[in-house]
């Protein structure tokens, strides 16, 4: 569409030198989509012309819209309204550019131009709990926006940093070492994450149970969560874990592969992949090298208790904690080191963090401070934050009244897909085998489209039987239509039906086939846009709209019924494009469209 749209500009251009006989650029050009409730395609906005032409906006539009529909070919026909200037494509044009499509089995050429080595880091989970809701939206959009900005020619790493080091990590562990009594996943039966989880969420129960006895006898609130004994219990465990102590590191190993097991088992469930793992234990000693750094360089300083900190007071932020008195680090010392890690094993043009909302500020201090240490990739930084994401109340079961397990979810959006492919009835002649996939198919997309449809941006509230749904704005929706399409070419295919043919002698298009043609052709648009704007939910639209212009035209116009052997291939042709779209698309989302439903 866009090579479409450029080609308009340089017949536009034509038109005004001859028309007017002045030169005005193809840049200084407006043009953009006609609206639906207007004939045409691509729409000129005339208003800036009238200086440089010495005409009223209509005069212009008038003029232009005859010259062209006399003297290009492409151009059927015009109309003008007020300051635009719409252009009916001839369907000629929209064949030639239809056989074009059909060559490309994954839709149309997408543009590039963008960053062209790409790390996306996404994940970065916590090995004292199992993955949640938060995550899930987290490794969806990486998953997602990897894709996209791969379909744009990028070259582009997956990576997932693991946070697997720190006070949090030694609260479960110290829950697990009192109140444990030995117990393994293999021998209580549950996946280590969640038995992991288990003892992160009873170091927190006891502790607020200290806390709140110290309060009652007196001791201000802050000095009670300081000083109440399990927490200086877990500090002395991340000295002796940072010291090395033997028996400390060798509890974390065992627990850590717990964990690990337990995420690995949910990454591949949820159908998402990386290409390297970096772990906070490798890199917070490298950040630790880059504190040190700037202590020498006088870019931080330290105070009285011994604890080091970074002023960003001029760049607009504020002091920030690098490592902590007892010389322990935090979050921003690891990430300075593991930001140096990637470069040093990509070298990348752009480094894409998928980090909560929640995060921003942390964010922008960890570019602010790389900065200042004139760290070469500080300006390739790209914070892509997100919304929560929140759910009805009580819908889901949930840990201490705030968390959703992705485990739980997803075998929820599953039994809930389940249920409504079962209640239409459309699964008749699947093996079981077939149909527990299908139910996993159909749950799992639902539940990655009900997320990636929302801008990244945005806050929003998860409904899980509303993203089953088989109507509507939902990954079902769009899968059910691709499943259409393909039972109507396997029986394409039993009528001797081609799907490719000579379209030179069709007649006038259909203004559904017209609408289908022109929508197959944005594909390319509409992914060059969701690269740039790293947004999944741009092409999660731009399928729904297919899957939505497909199922017009497919009520308006007979396909397989149809008489004229020219216009039954072409629109055979046109379903089986429409199908790859759709997949295509869906695929860049990381759903699977089933050929059957």
């Amino acid at each position: 569409m866009q090579e479409l749209e450029q080609d308009i500009k340089t017949a536009l251009v034509a038109a005004i030198q001859q028309v007017f006989g002045a030169e005005v650029p193809a840049t200084q050009l407006t043009i953009q989509p006609t609206r639906k409730e207007f004939a045409g395609s691509f729409t000129l906005v005339t208003f800036p012309l009238t200086k440089a032409l010495g005409k009223g906006p209509e005069q212009i539009g008038q003029a232009l819209g005859e010259w062209l529909t006399a003297n290009d070919a492409r151009i059927s026909g015009y109309n003008v309204v007020k300051g635009f200037l719409n252009l009916e494509v001839a369907d000629a044009e929209w064949l030639r550019r239809f056989a074009q499509l059909v060559q490309r089995p994954d839709g149309a050429p997408v543009p590039t131009g963008g960053p062209q080595n790409v790390v996306v880091e996404y994940s970065s989970p916590n090995t004292n709990k199992p993955l949640h809701l938060g995550h899930l939206r987290n490794n969806f959009l990486g998953y997602s926006v990897a894709e996209i900005l791969k379909a744009t020619g990028a070259t582009v790493s997956k990576v997932n940093l693991v946070n697997d080091r720190g006070i949090h990590i030694c609260k479960s562990m110290l829950g697990y070492q009192q109140f444990g009594h030995g117990e393994t996943p293999q021998s209580d039966n549950i996946k280590g994450d969640h038995l992991v989880g288990k003892y992160y969420v009873l170091f927190e129960k006891h502790y607020r149970e200290q806390v709140k006895q110290l309060v009652a006898e007196g001791v201000a609130e802050d000095v009670a969560k300081a000083s109440a004994p399990l927490m200086l219990e877990a500090r002395d465990m991340l000295q002796k874990w940072e010291a090395g102590d033997e028996a400390v590191v060798a509890l974390w190993k065992q627990m850590n592969g717990w964990v690990y097991e337990g995420h690995n088992a949910t990454y591949a469930a949820i159908g998402v992949d990386f290409d390297k793992f970096y772990y906070e234990s490798g890199t917070y000693l490298l950040g630790k090298e880059r504190v040190q750094e700037g202590l020498d360089r006088g870019l931080f300083y330290r105070k009285e208790d011994g604890s080091t900190w970074v002023d960003l007071a001029a760049e607009g932020l504020d002091q920030k904690i690098l490592l902590r008195s007892d010389g322990t680090s935090v979050y921003l010392t690891q990430d300075l080191g593991t930001a140096e890690l990637k470069y040093g094993d990509f070298h990348y043009d752009s480094s894409i963090y998928v980090i909560a909302d929640e995060q921003n500020y942390h964010m922008q201090v960890l570019q602010a401070t790389l900065q200042k240490l004139e760290k070469p990739y500080a300006a390739a930084i790209h914070h892509l934050s997100y919304g929560m994401v929140d759910l009805p109340t009580g819908k889901m079961k949930t840990r201490e009244g705030t968390v959703v397990d992705a485990d739980e979810l997803v075998r929820e959006v599953v039994a809930a897909a389940k249920a409504a492919t079962l209640e239409k009835g459309k699964i008749e002649g699947l093996t079981e085998d077939e149909q527990t996939q299908l139910f996993h198919t159909l749950g799992l997309g639902a539940l990655k489209y009900y997320l990636l449809k929302v801008d990244p941006k945005k806050r929003m509230l998860f409904n899980p039987e509303e993203s089953v749904q088989l109507e509507g704005h939902t990954g079902p929706f769009i899968q059910y239509s691709h499943a259409r399409i393909a039972q109507l070419r396997r029986k394409a295919q039993q009528m001797g039906i081609a799907e490719a043919a000579d379209f030179t002698t069709l007649p006038a298009l259909e203004k559904t086939e017209r609408e289908m043609v022109e929508e197959l052709a944005r594909y390319g648009s509409v992914v060059a846009e969701a690269a740039r704007s790293f947004s999944p939910a741009v092409v999660s639209q731009y399928a729904y709209d297919l899957a939505k212009a497909y199922n017009r035209f497919y009520a308006e116009v007979p396909v397989l019924q149809e008489t004229d052997e020219t216009k039954r291939a072409f629109r055979v042709a046109l379903s089986a494009q429409t199908a790859r779209t759709i997949k295509a698309s869906m695929n860049l989302l990381g759903i699977e469209v089933p050929e059957r439903m």
